[in-house]
């Protein structure tokens, strides 16, 4: 099975696979009817659409971010209705290269590893004038069967005993010269920054693994990399470097879900502006 990057070449040697199910998960933040608008205009031959707020993302429980994470009772559902079961090849793309990740971690945090990302997403599938549908696509329910890892995930209450915060946002944010959509701005105290966007070249295709394993290493230091703990805006673009540690060898890091758009709001905890120390 395909577990972190797919190619478009793989991808479409296997539209007819029984056992594959295609996902789009495409979004636009500022507009969140605009990812099914693009969804029904024309996505890949057979995908279904699963969507980033609606339903990757749930009522608060265990955080309070913009984006929080769902239920276990809800991605149950959610993954049923897109007809995932055990031993099912999942298929994820977008027009970003972030959200699919959400979804890819979402899996994987529910026991279900055979998923992968298209590299390059939706816009690499057209560049190559491969099968492409309009309209709506729905697959046969499942009964899809998973529990949560809970090492996977860190709450809010967990984020200052972390051996290593890493904010996925851009500089800007980072630094503090924008608050975004967020109540404050800056970044959790003693986190360093390593924007998610660093993982992709121009056209969202994954760099090259050796550099970034080099690049990596040097973030990480001497923390293992599964104790590292990644954040970002709301939860969705830190998935991104999440996958990526996946696809160049490394034990994925923990994900703190609420990221700044929760711990932004409470004015009790530690937060800083400028350079990392």
């Amino acid at each position: 099975m395909f577990k972190t990057i797919i190619n478009t070449t793989d991808l479409a040697a296997n539209l007819d696979n029984p056992n594959w199910i295609i996902v789009d998960a495409s979004y636009e933040l500022a507009d969140k009817a605009a990812g099914y608008a693009m969804y029904q205009a024309g996505h890949i031959l057979g995908a279904v659409y699963a969507h980033p707020f609606d339903d990757l993302s749930g009522p608060p429980l265990t955080d309070q971010g913009r984006h929080p994470l769902p239920s276990p009772e809800k991605l149950i559902s959610v993954f049923s209705r897109l007809g995932i079961s055990a031993q099912t090849q999942v298929v994820v793309y977008d027009n970003r290269g972030i959200t699919a990740a959400r979804l890819w971690w979402l899996l994987n945090y529910m026991g279900h590893d055979g998923v992968a990302v298209l590299d390059g997403g939706i816009d690499a599938w057209k560049s190559e004038d491969r099968k492409i549908s309009s309209g709506d696509e729905t697959n046969e329910p499942s009964d899809f069967e998973g529990t949560p890892d809970r090492k996977m995930l860190v709450v809010r209450d967990e984020v200052m005993d972390q051996r290593l915060l890493v904010d996925s946002r851009n500089a800007a944010r980072f630094l503090g010269d924008s608050a975004g959509s967020d109540a404050n701005a800056g970044h959790i105290k003693g986190a360093v920054n390593r924007p998610h966007s660093l993982n992709k070249d121009e056209n969202l295709k994954l760099r090259d693994s050796d550099i970034l394993r080099q690049e990596f290493s040097k973030l990480l230091g001497d923390v293992p990399s599964e104790e590292a703990t990644f954040y970002c805006g709301s939860g969705v673009s830190a998935c991104q470097s999440l996958l990526t540690m996946a696809h160049i060898g490394l034990k994925p890091g923990k994900l703190y879900v609420g990221s700044w758009s929760e711990w932004s709001q409470f004015d009790e905890l530690p937060k800083e502006s400028g350079p990392s120390h």
